[in-house]
C-alpha cells in the first residue's frame, strides 16, 4: 500500500512534534496496558502515546537489572527500554499510565516510578470482571485515574470534549476494522499492513491518524477485494502481546509462504473490537472497556460462557483461517496455561493449532522455523486431501 510509506514517515516525524507541543506546555502520557480509557487521557487535554516495544535481546538484557528473570520478557524488554532512554520517542514521555489487567504490567509500574523518577498513574482492574461489584469498582478506580490526572496536570474533564473524543476514536476503531476485513481476501493489502497502520495510531496525532486511515481504506477498496490463494495456508495469530520489534514469528510465517488472516492479540484487533461507550462520561468510558472481549490473563473458568473463547472462535471463522498459531512469551503465565484448553477447542472444530513458545531471542530461530514449516505442509496436506475427496 502507498499510504504506509506516508504512515511511516509520519510517525519518524512524531518525536520532533511532540518536543515542540512539550515546548508549549502540552504533557505526553505514555500508557501501557490493555484497559487504559484512551479517550479519557486525551478529552483531558494530554496527549497519549502507547509504549510498547519487543524483540531486542540487549535491551532484555538491560531491563533485566530491574526485574527479575522470571518475569515475562515483554515487561522485561520494556523496562530496558525505559532505562536505556534513547529512542526519540520514549525521550518525549513525562509520565506513565499502566493499568493491572496483567500482573506483571502492574509490576512493572511500580518499577517505573522506583527506578526511573517518572510520575506513574496505575489503574486497577477487578479480577472477576463479569460481577457488579467488579463493574463498579472498575467505574471508581477510573474516576480516581481521572481525579489524579487532573490534579496532577491543572486540567479538568469536560464532557462535551469527551463527548467529541469518543466520536473520533469511535470513527479511528470503524476504519481499522474495515481494514482488517478488506485484508482477509484482498490481493493488495496484508494482515501485516494492518498491523504495522494499527502501531502507528499509537503514536500518531488521533485527529491525523483518522484522516490517514481514511485514505487507507479509499486505497484499499480501489483493488479487487478476491484473493486466489486457497492452496495458501491460511493461518491465524493467538496468544501473547507481538509489540513493535518483535516480528521473528510474522517473518517465518510469511517467508514459509503461510499467509496471516487474522489475530486476537491484544496488539493488534482484539482492543478495537466490541467497544460501546453508551455514555460521554468516565463511568460510560470505564463500562465500555470492561464490557468487550477480556484479556486473556484474566481468569475466568466456564469455557462455554468465556467471551475471549467466542470472539476467538469468530474471528477465526471471518478469517477463513485452517490454522492457529498460538503464541507465548516466555514466564507469560495467564496465556501458557490457557493453551491447552484454547487448542482443545479449536481441534474439535476443525482448526489446526500450534502453539510456540519464545523469547526474545535468536536462538530459537531456527526451531520455530522448522515446526512452522511443518505446520504449514500439514495443512496444505490437508487442504489437498479434502479437494481430492
Amino acid at each position: 500500500m502507498k499510504i504506509l510509506t506516508k504512515i511511516q514517515k509520519r510517525v519518524a516525524e512524531r518525536p520532533a512534534e511532540l518536543a515542540k507541543l512539550r515546548s508549549q506546555g502540552k504533557t505526553v502520557i505514555g500508557w501501557s496496558g490493555y484497559n487504559i480509557p484512551e479517550e479519557l487521557i486525551y478529552a483531558l487535554g494530554l496527549i497519549p502515546v502507547r509504549v510498547a516495544v519487543g524483540g531486542d535481546e540487549k535491551l532484555v538484557e538491560l531491563g533485566q537489572r530491574y526485574v527479575s528473570s522470571r518475569n515475562c520478557v515483554y515487561i522485561r524488554e520494556l523496562l530496558g527500554y525505559i532505562a536505556e532512554n534513547k529512542d526519540p520517542l520514549i525521550q518525549q514521555i513525562d509520565a506513565y499510565a499502566f493499568d493491572a489487567t496483567c500482573l506483571q504490567t502492574f509490576r512493572a509500574a511500580e518499577l517505573v516510578e522506583y527506578y526511573f523518577n517518572k510520575d506513574v498513574f496505575v489503574l486497577g482492574v477487578p479480577r472477576n470482571f463479569y460481577w457488579k461489584e467488579a463493574q463498579d469498582y472498575f467505574v471508581k478506580e477510573t474516576e480516581y485515574f481521572v481525579s489524579l490526572l487532573e490534579e496532577k496536570y491543572g486540567t479538568k474533564l469536560d464532557l462535551q470534549k469527551l463527548k467529541e473524543t469518543i466520536s473520533l476514536y469511535n470513527r479511528i476503531r470503524e476504519k481499522i476494522i474495515e481494514l482488517y476485513t478488506i485484508q482477509i481476501d484482498s490481493a493488495v493489502v496484508s494482515w501485516v499492513d494492518v498491523y504495522n497502520i494499527i502501531q502507528a495510531g499509537y503514536t500518531l496525532d488521533k485527529a491525523e491518524y483518522l484522516e490517514l486511515l481514511e485514505q487507507a481504506v479509499e486505497e484499499a477498496d480501489a483493488y479487487p477485494r478476491e484473493k486466489d490463494d486457497n492452496d495458501v495456508p491460511r493461518i491465524f495469530l493467538s496468544g501473547s502481546i507481538l509489540p513493535p520489534g518483535d516480528s521473528k514469528l510474522i517473518d517465518i510465517i510469511t517467508n514459509l509462504g503461510g499467509r496471516i488472516v487474522g489475530d486476537d492479540l491484544w496488539s493488534g484487533i482484539l482492543p478495537y473490537l466490541d467497544l460501546d461507550i453508551k455514555e460521554a462520561t468516565t463511568g460510560g468510558v470505564a463500562l465500555g472497556y470492561l464490557n468487550r472481549t477480556p484479556h486473556g490473563a484474566l481468569p475466568y473458568l466456564e469455557l462455554e460462557s468465556d467471551r475471549r473463547i467466542k470472539k476467538l472462535r469468530e474471528l477465526v471463522g471471518l478469517s477463513r483461517a485452517n490454522g492457529v498459531v498460538y503464541h507465548t512469551l516466555r514466564y507469560c503465565d495467564p496465556y501458557s496455561f490457557k493453551s491447552l484448553e484454547t487448542k482443545h477447542i479449536l481441534v474439535k472444530e476443525g482448526i489446526q493449532f500450534l502453539e510456540i513458545h519464545t523469547e526474545y531471542a535468536s536462538s530459537d530461530t531456527e526451531s520455530i522455523h522448522t515446526r512452522i514449516e511443518a505446520f504449514l505442509e500439514m495443512i496444505e496436506n490437508n487442504v489437498l486431501t479434502k479437494e481430492v475427496v
